[in-house]
């Protein structure tokens, strides 16, 4: 049974315009609803429909399939119903479960996404869509003042004593395709709710939502695998406090971890590319290098040109590596890469560009605690590196 998953993502948008390519944890939203499409085991397909170059080139980076939109069906009145219908026109074989996922619910769990698509492959539903409980008091305005929706306001339950209500969210839709070709609308035939967690249901729709989402995006990152194929970062506030010891000749001195240079010597013994790429002109940071064995980048004030032309010489995607940042210098080639990190200290510019936010700070064991995750993630055992990675830190403020 084919299943396909198509993401309405218009490039209009009024209330925050460019919405679906503003970034969250390092991700645009429509990249992140890619990254939970593709993730889920059970969809086969996932398309991204937009009216938006940028929006196109977004989601095929992130490995998504693109249908043009039309003009007639792009517009602020444009349902998302005539969005997935037109995706599904564009199909040589028809899918036999079509799932619409909004671009603007930035923490979908893929798991949610395959149990929705187990209970309409079972035939136990026709449409499943995610929904988040609730226990509260709706209230309306009326012109004889405010009345209940959903209670009785002179008898107030308690919660344990009321039944449950679901909160649509507005993540995912699963529906048997010939249901909605036939129907037109999301909502047909039996219909049942999959419930997902109230902390992940947040939808975006204005610049304040985008910042909640930044704020909370953390609890779900930190988590997810880094699968990379290098590792560039920045020297000053990463491999150093930030801080410098300065002799009567001018001469500095800096602070480094012995755990951060175990752990690039633990990412060079499984093959993997290092690199220091820094604005800083002290000769400090090309020794650093040289007793780390890794090659140093130093005076460099474009660093976006510069990892450009390293990623392309080297043959790696950019999408495929890992950048280690502090500073506002750092969100450039932070902008360009799969993995945007930011250690524990950094700037609030770069912890909100972060797709992961590390425990530890700069010069503490920040390099080391992402070597940790990067390795633990190619052996499958992100949890135990992450342990591994707790007791460390204690040992090292001990």
């Amino acid at each position: 049974m084919s299943v396909v998953a198509i993401i309405p993502a218009r490039g209009g948008s009024k209330g925050v315009p460019g919405k679906n390519l503003r970034r969250v944890a390092g991700r645009s939203l429509v990249a992140r609803a890619v990254d939970a499409a593709r993730a889920a085991s059970s969809i086969d397909r996932v398309l991204v429909s937009t009216d938006d170059p940028a929006i196109a080139s977004e989601a095929l980076a992130a490995g998504a399939e693109v249908v043009e939109r039309p003009a007639a069906i792009a517009g602020d009145t444009a349902s998302s119903e005539a969005a997935v219908l037109h995706a599904l026109d564009s199909l040589a074989e028809a899918a036999e479960i079509v799932i619409l996922i909004q671009a603007t619910s930035p923490f979908i769990d893929p798991a949610d996404l395959d149990a929705a698509v187990d209970r309409v492959r079972s035939a136990r539903e026709d449409v499943v869509f995610a929904a988040a409980e609730t226990h509260a008091f709706l209230w309306r305005e009326t012109s004889d003042g405010a009345e209940g929706v959903n209670h009785d306001a002179a008898v107030r339950p308690r919660r344990q004593d009321r039944d449950a209500q679901f909160q649509e969210t507005g993540a995912f839709y699963v529906m048997r395709t010939t249901g909605f070709v036939d129907g037109g609308h999301r909502f047909f035939g039996r219909v049942g709710i999959q419930e997902v967690d109230t902390a992940r249901s947040l939808e975006i729709d204005t610049r304040r939502e985008f910042e909640l989402a930044t704020l909370i995006a953390p609890l779900f990152e930190r988590h997810e695998s880094i699968d990379v194929d290098a590792v560039v970062t920045d020297f000053d506030g990463v491999h150093t406090d930030d801080r410098a010891l300065i002799d009567s000749d001018g001469g500095e001195l800096v602070r480094v971890s012995r755990a951060d240079g175990a752990g690039v010597e633990a990412l060079r013994r499984v093959g993997m590319p290092v690199l220091i790429l820094s604005r800083e002109t002290n000769p400090v940071v090309a020794a650093r290098g040289r007793k780390l064995g890794v090659p140093v980048l130093s005076g460099i004030q474009d660093k976006a040109t510069a990892l450009r032309e390293w990623a392309a010489d080297a043959g790696i995607e950019l999408s495929r590596i890992a950048y280690l940042g502090n500073d506002t210098n750092d969100l450039p080639p932070m902008a360009l890469v799969g993995w945007p990190v930011a250690v524990a200290d950094a700037r609030p510019e770069v912890l909100a560009q972060a797709r992961l936010v590390l425990t530890h700070s700069g010069g503490d064991g920040a390099v080391r605690e992402l070597a940790d995750r990067i390795l633990g993630s190619r052996s499958g055992n992100e949890d135990s590196t992450i342990n591994d990675s707790y007791e460390f830190r204690r040992s090292v403020q001990s």
